[in-house]
């Protein structure tokens, strides 16, 4: 019989393998950058390439899920990036290898599809553990492939890529023959009606909404451009420090850059849960620290941790950047794994928030949510990439972006009332159906 611990499963192994896909393209950036002769410059677009797709394919797959299910849709995204993956390695030329690549890259759209899943089958309470664990254990399929890929292919992208694609197609056909959409009729029915226009609209437009998909930019968004941007950066920025250790040439500078990278994602990754953790924690306690806050809605707690988690993100930053242009290498990595952790204690903290604030609309604040904070990951990437300094970019983002998020998500999620009230237009002019109620969350719901 099925049961919400197999959905959990089902969903995790599917987005691990999504995430695997994803960023193997980075895993090989140096080689494939060695291979076409690639400048910094071009590394870098390739890097942000993976996420371009990601936007608006996680809006549509999010609304789909509330429409068609999660099952089905997951399923049609490991099978059509699968197929894709397989083609990708009999690439006859890089412009080929490029478009077929973005398209495997889309397998992350995956992500908000198996949050509406996991939000469908697990109660309020422990919601903030269940989605943490989905997504961490997920997310560690992009530090794995930056770890294992390297070393088990060498320079051979060619043949991860098949390998890659067989998996993705195998496990589309698990997830379609074991899914279940949710844990009841009437929760997915619910769902269904719920993805009209007008409620598609709704969401977009309400101010938390935003201040939340602002909050996933600066931790998701950030995390997957650091995923594709950190095997270059330190095959770039610390090319003597890695010569000095031993490592000279493509294969075993690919190798020593992808370790370290895989450190930020390998954290970003196990910690997710523990943030799901404590997001439930704070709301079980009632923390509730920042007087610039909200303080009175049911889940405010939650409100709270993530803006702990928020400013940690742009300390850690800074840090970078000072580390960086000191030239330490050892403390470059140790800096990057406490950066890590700040960034799964965001992704954690915003999927703790979501699915409470939105539960008629799980799917389509997902995609909203999850979708265009991802173009952090096309975005960031790019500056640096281009900065004059290689080690710049990481502070020019952390003043330039994160600041003014972090006074948005402040300003947004400041109002004593139900937050969902507010935004750029009322509910009723969006929500026009009688029989689609939003109830009230500054009590018991």
């Amino acid at each position: 019989m099925t049961n919400k611990i197999e959905q959990l499963v089902i969903a995790t192994v599917g987005f691990f393998w999504a995430f695997l896909m994803w960023f193997s393209t980075a895993a090989f950036s140096p080689s494939i950058g060695e291979f076409y002769g690639l400048t910094t410059g071009q590394l870098a677009l390739l890097a942000s390439s993976a996420i371009w797709l990601a936007p608006p394919g996680r809006v549509l797959a999010g609304w789909a899920a509330d429409r068609i299910g999660a099952h089905n849709v997951f399923a049609i995204i490991l099978a059509y990036s699968g197929i894709m993956s397989i083609a990708s390695s009999f690439a006859a030329s890089y412009n080929v290898l490029f478009v077929e690549r973005l398209i495997v890259a889309s397998a992350g759209i995956s992500f908000v599809v198996g949050i509406q899943h996991v939000a469908q089958w697990f109660d309020e309470h422990e919601i903030g553990t269940a989605e943490g664990l989905y997504a961490g254990t997920g997310n560690a399929g992009a530090g794995v492939g930056a770890l294992l890929l390297p070393r088990l292919y060498k320079t051979n992208f060619s043949d991860a890529f098949l390998h890659l694609g067989i998996g993705a197609l195998l496990i589309a056909i698990v997830y379609k023959w074991r899914g279940e959409p949710a844990r009841d009729i009437e929760t997915a029915q619910t769902a269904k009606q719920n993805a009209s226009l007008g409620d598609t609209l709704f969401v977009w437009t309400r101010y938390a909404a935003i201040g939340l998909m602002l909050a996933y930019a600066m931790s998701f968004g950030l995390e997957i451009a650091m995923n594709s941007w950190l095997p270059s950066y330190y095959t770039r920025g610390f090319r003597g420090a890695l010569g000095n250790l031993g490592f000279t040439g493509t294969a075993a500078i690919q190798t020593a850059a992808g370790t370290f990278a895989a450190v930020q994602s390998f954290n970003a990754s196990l910690f997710r849960p523990f943030s799901g953790y404590m997001s439930d924690l704070w709301q079980r306690k009632g923390w509730t620290p920042y007087p610039f806050l909200s303080k009175t809605q049911n889940y405010s707690p939650r409100v709270h941790w993530l803006m702990t988690a928020l400013i940690l993100i742009t300390l850690t930053m800074i840090a970078l950047t000072l580390i960086g242009l000191a030239g330490i290498l050892p403390a470059s990595v140790v800096v990057l794994a406490i950066f890590g952790v700040t960034v799964s204690f965001g992704t954690g903290g915003v999927f703790a928030i979501v699915p409470v604030l939105f539960k008629d609309r799980p799917g389509t604040a997902s995609g909203f949510i999850g979708g265009i904070s991802t173009s952090g990951g096309i975005v960031y990437p790019l500056v640096f990439g281009y900065m004059p300094n290689i080690h710049l970019g990481y502070v020019t983002v952390a003043l330039v972006f994160f600041v003014p998020f972090i006074l948005f998500y402040v300003w947004a999620m400041r109002y004593k009332g139900d937050p969902r009230e507010h935004g750029i237009g009322s509910a009723h002019r969006w929500l026009s159906d009688d029989s689609k109620p939003t109830p009230p969350l500054g009590g018991d719901d």
